[in-house]
């Protein structure tokens, strides 16, 4: 999505809040599920069956599960202990059955559709030493819209049911709301059933506050994709794809605007669509809590892409970490090493099974999985010296806590993170390699002082645009650090207050907005996953 495709979205949806209220209130959740199902139709013609697919499936799934768990249920009272246990076995094994099938399909899907020419061109890889030199040609198939989202909202809602979280719904075009909800549909957030579908039924009513808090978020979050990361793009991708014309001065600038660039374009968009989202009176899951306040990487993932972290330790790392063979892994830490590090083997082996797929999530590509090792491997020596640094630390007296201390590990958090950002931009691993040379080798550094890294494709105006929309970044959070809702203390401000952001926030998207005839339409990044 561009400026122009927000300017329909935001067109589309005030049309549907509109419709919405004077709809009674308990038909509120149709109108809901009917500007979904536009939404979805418009964005994705034909492919809107692979969503009503996944639907079905997740459906009759979840009906199973619910009717085999009221048979135990039903057919225990009149049992013996041990007759109990034999029939909750069976039943669990039933239910484990159709959990596997309903998780198969939906994954299928998504592999079929997403990674077929991740896997031809693999194919093609391993019979070329064979010496099956004529090219496979890479299958590839057009997305639907938010299938990386919504498979994984489905496959949360078959796994919850399955452990008697909640029963399984009984309104087929209810849970089609649930994973089509419009807001969530092009970057997340990955929402849960039991947040979710409550307020998606309630049918909110009109509040000025609501009103007011939706519009700072949605104005916010352009200001953030289209003032800051549709500017700080160009630079970037002019050297991405060129590096090998630029020195390491400026290959380092493009690494830092990318990285702005991918926050502000991400957090813009959520921003954008929690806003939408909470004018129906629909609270979505947080996906950003100030990541680059973080002090370890571990804690940056806790802070950025805060749903999908959390589905993948929901349903990733404590099914790995639980099942036998890590039962037994942990067993023989525990008879062979001391308590920490009987800790640590399993809880790493159980974390390159999370990073490899949230690696695998990202793209249908080896890249990818790279990246996805490349955080893993930071956690693990993080985990594997942090007895060190402690003792150190203990030994020397240093205050792990204190303001420098504190200040040095964001700083070190915000140089690995940039090197993540810098392969995930990177267009091969080569490339990445070959970037990260330049930077170390220092080259050039005169494009600083000469100016020539502000000569293709962001001017000084540019970057003074950039630098003070980073600055109000930094100042919203820091009061979000310490607690304070922003966005609330502006719905309830004085009134001349309110509408003095709101204009001013307009006004900054007009003016300052990078779009129009002299600027390349620039489309959200996390949209293509």
């Amino acid at each position: 999505m561009n400026f122009y495709s927000y300017l329909q979205l935001l067109s589309f949806a005030l049309v549907a809040y509109v419709i919405y209220l004077i709809t009674p209130k308990k038909f509120r959740w149709i109108i809901l599920l009917t500007v979904s199902t536009a939404f979805y139709l418009w964005n994705s013609g034909i492919l809107t069956v692979f969503l009503l697919a996944s639907a079905l499936c997740t459906f009759f799934a979840g009906k199973v599960l619910s009717h085999f768990q009221e048979r135990f249920n039903e057919e225990k009272k009149e049992l013996a202990k041990e007759e109990k246990k034999k029939l909750k076995a069976y039943y669990t094994k039933q239910k484990k059955l159709v959990v596997l099938i309903a998780v198969l399909l939906d994954l299928g899907m998504i592999l079929v559709l997403k990674y077929t020419g991740f896997f031809t061109d693999c194919l093609g890889a391993l019979l070329r030493p064979f010496g099956f030199n004529s090219e496979i040609q890479p299958l590839s198939f057009a997305l639907p819209l938010g299938i990386s989202y919504y498979t994984l909202q489905s496959i949360g809602y078959i796994v919850d049911t399955y452990r008697g979280k909640y029963k399984a719904e009984t309104n087929f075009a209810k849970l089609t709301l649930f994973l089509s909800f419009f807001p969530q549909m092009t970057e997340g957030p990955i929402g849960r059933y039991d947040h979710l579908m409550p307020q998606l039924t309630a049918g909110h009513g009109y509040s000025d506050e609501r009103f007011i808090k939706a519009a700072t978020l949605v104005l916010w979050g352009l200001c953030k994709k289209t003032v800051i990361s549709d500017r700080a793009s160009y630079m970037a991708s002019t050297v991405f794809n060129n590096y090998y014309n630029f020195g390491g001065t400026s290959v380092l600038i493009a690494v830092l605007l990318y990285t702005v660039q991918l926050y502000t374009d991400f957090s813009g968009c959520i921003d954008i669509m929690t806003g939408i989202a909470y004018l129906f009176g629909v609270e979505l899951s947080p996906n950003f809590r100030q990541p680059f306040f973080s002090k370890s990487v571990g804690e940056f993932w806790r802070r950025w892409h805060i749903s999908l972290g959390t589905w993948f330790k929901e349903y990733v790392f404590y099914p790995v970490s639980l099942s036998k063979p890590f039962m037994l892994l942990s067993k023989v830490c525990t008879a062979k090493m001391n308590k920490y590090w009987a800790s640590i083997v399993p809880t790493g082996c159980a974390l390159m099974v999370v990073w490899l797929g949230t690696g695998f999530w990202h793209g249908a590509d080896i890249k990818y999985v790279v990246y996805g090792l490349y955080y893993f491997l930071i956690m693990l020596l993080g985990m594997f010296f942090e007895p060190l640094f402690a003792k150190i630390s203990a030994k020397l007296k240093i205050d792990r806590k204190s303001h420098i201390c504190t200040g040095f590990a964001i700083f070190r958090t915000i140089v690995l993170v940039c090197i993540g950002m810098m392969l995930f931009r990177a267009n091969t691993i080569t490339d990445f390699g070959a970037m990260l040379y330049r930077i170390a080798a220092c080259q050039d550094l005169n494009e600083i002082t000469s100016g020539y890294f502000l000569t293709f494709g962001t001017d000084w105006q540019d970057m003074i645009v950039i630098n003070s929309g980073l600055v109000l970044m930094l100042i919203v959070g820091i009061l979000k650090e310490k607690g304070k809702d922003v966005t609330g203390i502006i719905a309830n401000s004085k009134i001349y207050i309110k509408w003095s952001v709101l204009m001013g926030l307009i006004l900054a998207v007009i003016i300052l907005g990078a779009y129009g005839a002299d600027y390349k339409s620039v489309d959200n990044i996390y949209a293509q996953f």
